[in-house]
């Protein structure tokens, strides 16, 4: 006994199968242009962002009774815009008479 034919699905799902490993194969070709092309920018912007966290943490320490004071005022502001968009977008239940 012999394999049956392929069936029309069969054939459509092989091309499509196909095509998504040829994508899988161009994908990765771009993946690693890109880390060619911007691998060294990609790395300057991680040193940067350390830099940048660096010098945060220690301004935060030089001002730190300034700063305690920031985050409780942002605390507080950001429980309050909270508070102001939950009213805005609740629904409101009116009672009619």
């Amino acid at each position: 006994m012999g394999r049956k034919p392929e069936g029309k699905a069969e054939k459509t799902f092989k091309k499509f199968g196909v095509k998504i490993d040829e994508m899988i194969a161009d994908l990765q070709k771009l993946k690693e242009k890109a880390r060619e092309n911007y691998g060294d920018r990609f790395e300057e912007m991680d040193r940067n962002a350390e830099k940048l966290k660096d010098e945060f943490n220690q301004f935060k320490e030089r001002n730190k009774d300034k700063w305690d004071e920031v985050e409780d005022k942002l605390e507080k502001a950001g429980k309050e815009l909270a508070g102001a968009f939950k009213t805005a977008f609740s629904k409101k239940t009116e009672t009619k008479n």
